[in-house]
């Protein structure tokens, strides 16, 4: 299977997971214990059928919304996601250079493995930082503070990772960032010499955005849940949230809001916008998926924040579902780092243009010209 045979979201996981080693693969793949609302994500989309209108005259269409304060090109942004190099050698920069013809957003985390100031320097296309509120508060200012002097356009704070969840796969697999080598591990990168040899031969591991902080993460491997039950500060509340949208000063969107209750107090605290989302199901097994609660929480604050469906995207027909259901945008990580994962720059880059090119054609078919003329009526549920 080469890249040239990848067609869809599915064929690009298909060919990650030939190209990276087991325990690689399943940190991307995975879930939180039976993994129900990771396959729920996107089974939820087949739960909803599209209603077409014809003879509506598409010559010209207009895929543009606006988001966090930007203009961007597709209703689709790339959701920030962790240690992208160790999916691909070019990880964040092969990113951003793969998303800068597509106009939307591209997300780093925290635990980037390319540090704020480099994607300041190189990409051109809208950035958005995710913050991971640690037990250092002087840590969390300074990287507010980087993102200022970086040039970035939006924060989003993860709010659903108080304590890590069990994830286990990474149980199983003993996966650990930076990859620890044990005699089970080594088989599985013996097996995958390519991305062993780029591991080993490309500059050195690190989550560059903490490194000079600590060392977990970098130089000292540690599993992702001890990470998290470790640093991240689980006293954080919603005065917390505030006062982070206070110094930040510019767009902020909380990711990780699933109730309505939770996005009216988005509203009350000033926020720009919500992700609704469950961390890809990788936190709270048993929860609801994204595109189930998004028409509840459109109801409510519909009109007052701007609402981003992130989790289980797959097609362009499940972004087309979601804006009619009541997103102002989409977002998603699997979609991409799949992709990066199976062909680089190259692999991202295919990618976007097969989901923007069903962006396209679903808007034709279904006889809009704007995103804006998705509704309600345009969705029936089984």
């Amino acid at each position: 299977m080469r890249l040239g045979d990848c067609h869809n979201v599915e064929d690009f996981r298909r060919l990650a997971k030939r190209r990276l080693p087991g325990p690689v693969f399943d940190y991307i793949d995975g879930g939180a214990d039976d993994e129900t609302t990771l396959r729920r994500n996107v089974s939820a989309f087949e739960d909803c059928d599209l209603v077409p209108n014809v003879l509506a005259g598409v010559a010209e269409i207009d895929m543009s919304v606006e988001v966090l304060g930007r203009r961007i090109a597709l209703p689709l942004m790339l959701s920030p996601t962790a240690m992208q190099r160790l999916f691909q050698w070019g990880g964040e920069h092969a990113v951003g250079r793969a998303v800068a013809p597509f106009g939307t957003y591209f997300g780093i985390s925290t635990i980037g493995t390319v540090s704020i100031e480099e994607i300041g320097r190189t990409v051109s296309t809208p950035k958005l930082f995710q913050l991971y509120v640690h037990r250092d508060h002087g840590l969390n200012r300074a990287l507010i503070e980087r993102c200022k002097e970086a040039g970035f356009d939006a924060i989003a704070l993860t709010v659903d990772t108080i304590v890590g969840g069990n994830r286990e796969r990474d149980l199983r697999s003993g996966f650990t960032t930076p990859p620890r080598w044990t005699p089970r591990s080594l088989l599985s990168f013996a097996a995958h010499p390519r991305w062993t040899l780029d591991y080993l031969a490309r500059a050195p591991f690190a989550l560059a955005n903490l490194k000079d902080y600590v060392s977990h993460g970098s130089s000292v491997a540690m599993s992702v849940k001890d990470y998290i039950d470790t640093m991240f500060d689980p006293a954080m509340d919603w005065k917390a949230a505030e006062r982070i949208r206070a110094d930040w000063g510019g767009p902020f969107a909380l990711k990780g809001i699933m109730s309505v209750a939770d996005a009216k107090r988005a509203v009350g605290i000033g926020a720009t916008a919500i992700y609704v989302s469950n961390h890809g199901g990788r936190q709270l097994d048993g929860g609801r998926a994204p595109f189930d609660q998004l028409a509840e929480i459109a109801d409510a604050v519909g009109g007052e924040i701007e609402i981003i469906c992130d989790g289980g995207v797959r097609r362009g027909s499940h972004v087309l579902k979601a804006l009619a259901a009541g997103a102002t945008a989409c977002s998603g990580g699997r979609l991409y780092l799949y992709a990066l994962a199976a062909g680089g720059e190259a692999g991202v880059a295919r990618a976007l243009a097969l989901l923007r090119a069903e962006i396209e054609r679903g808007m034709k078919l279904m006889g809009v010209t704007r995103l804006d003329q998705l509704t309600r009526d345009h969705l029936r549920w089984r």
